[in-house]
């Protein structure tokens, strides 16, 4: 369903932006790690009339009326999920990856109750006790860290629980490059009598792709965004085991009722209406990444990023963990003499799109960091593979070995435009 012509009569100023975006896109190398390039098909759902459709409730159980052809895409998108995933329960109704998280420390534990999360700047994400977010003034957060070499310090991890009995523990992250062991983090939660949260945003498409462990089965709730490699529309999951009650009702926390808690967390909890048109486009990403070509896909992220990591390496670049094991790497210039402001800005100049990014231990600023963040989904997405990463990572060393040098800048700008141009986004 295209209209852009409407849109361009409608509102020619809107439509310009977008078009400007578009070509943005196109012409250069998006390698921010929780970016993708969605499918035409998930793009026409998100335009549809089911964005005007209000239906509060879960299927069966709405509020309003005429809800029974948004029932059926609902109840489609939460069947995809689950067996996708291997969970028992679904809720396709999280608007994105906070309110997700949020709905799990609503549905279990209390204000002012003890979470423990990675640290934001050791790779970790906000919700997951960041001071100035909701899950670091709410509650009371405790930060585990990664130690020097970059890993995740699972001992320090241990100690803290042992010390602060968390009633919540949070594993996964949004900078973090290795394998995340989600049974160590579920044998300290059952240690010290804590629910575990995995959150898996950035891997989920790994994990459906058979490349990265799934916490579904492991952890007691799991959480993902539905963008970033799974490569979806913006909006989130939350999966657990177990059965929700019928209709919702008021139960006891327990594991055994997680399903009912997190539905009653959702709505009445934390949102209204669910975005209809989002769970549509939810539902088609979630087929998309049940095909072989999405195995492939994921697959091909994984290699892409350890191509990309090696070409970095190889010019004397600090990788974080000394490489990836994921979609994403994450540098240390400190040995380069550039700050993550001063790389990002450089890089953007010659067509490449990163992150300023905090490294573990990182003696900087968290908005002029040591470090940047770049990764392959999106680049993957548009059909490049390990020869592409090769020559990628040439130019980014030559960016950054020249970053004060505009013609050089430019010189690759043009460089990446004549590469990008032989894989367009579809």
């Amino acid at each position: 369903m295209n209209n852009n012509s409407n849109l361009k009569q409608t509102d020619p100023e809107i439509y310009k932006l977008i078009q400007a975006e578009v070509a943005r896109q196109n012409d250069g190398l998006e390698m921010i790690p929780s970016e993708n390039h969605t499918s035409q098909a998930v793009l026409e759902a998100l335009g549809s009339r089911l964005t005007d459709k209000y239906s509060e409730g879960y299927p069966g159980q709405r509020y309003y009326g005429g809800c029974e052809i948004v029932d059926q895409v609902e109840n489609i998108a939460r069947d995809r999920a689950k067996k996708l995933f291997g969970a028992d329960h679904a809720n396709v109704q999280p608007h994105s990856g906070c309110p997700a998280n949020f709905a799990v420390y609503f549905a279990l534990i209390d204000p002012c109750d003890t979470v423990m999360g990675l640290n934001l700047f050791h790779g970790g994400h906000m919700t997951h006790g960041l001071k100035l977010n909701f899950s670091g003034t709410i509650y009371n957060s405790i930060q585990y860290g990664c130690r020097e070499d970059g890993f995740i310090d699972i001992n320090e991890m241990h100690k803290l629980a042992l010390e602060h009995k968390p009633k919540l523990i949070v594993s996964g992250g949004s900078a973090y490059a290795q394998i995340y062991e989600w049974e160590k983090y579920q044998a300290i939660a059952d240690e010290v009598g804590a629910f575990h949260l995995a959150d898996m945003s950035h891997v989920a498409g790994l994990v459906a792709g058979g490349v990265h462990p799934n916490p579904v089965g492991i952890a007691d709730v799991v959480t993902t965004t539905t963008h970033k490699t799974l490569r979806g529309p913006r909006g989130a999951i939350i999966l657990a085991n177990g059965n929700a009650s019928t209709p919702l009702k008021k139960v006891e926390r327990s594991k055994e009722n997680i399903p009912t808690l997190i539905d009653r967390a959702i709505i009445p909890g934390i949102q209204g209406g669910p975005h209809n048109h989002q769970t549509a486009a939810i539902a088609i990403a979630l087929k998309e990444a049940a095909t072989p070509e999405f195995k492939t896909y994921a697959k091909q992220i994984v290699v892409n990023a350890k191509t990309l990591a090696e070409v970095l390496l190889k010019h004397g670049f600090e990788l974080v963990t000394g490489g990836t094991e994921t979609h994403l790497l994450l540098i240390n210039l400190n040995n380069k003499s550039i700050t993550g402001k001063q790389a990002e800005k450089a890089l953007g100049q010659a067509g490449i799109t990163v992150n300023k990014n905090t490294v573990p231990h990182d003696p900087r600023k968290p908005f002029d960091p040591s470090g940047i963040r770049m990764g392959t989904p999106a680049l993957t997405s548009r059909g490049m593979k390990k020869n592409e990463m090769k020559i990628i990572g040439e130019l980014i060393f030559k960016a950054l070995d020249n970053i004060d040098d505009e013609k050089i800048l430019t010189d690759i700008k043009s460089e990446v435009l004549e590469l990008a141009k032989q894989f367009p986004i579809k």
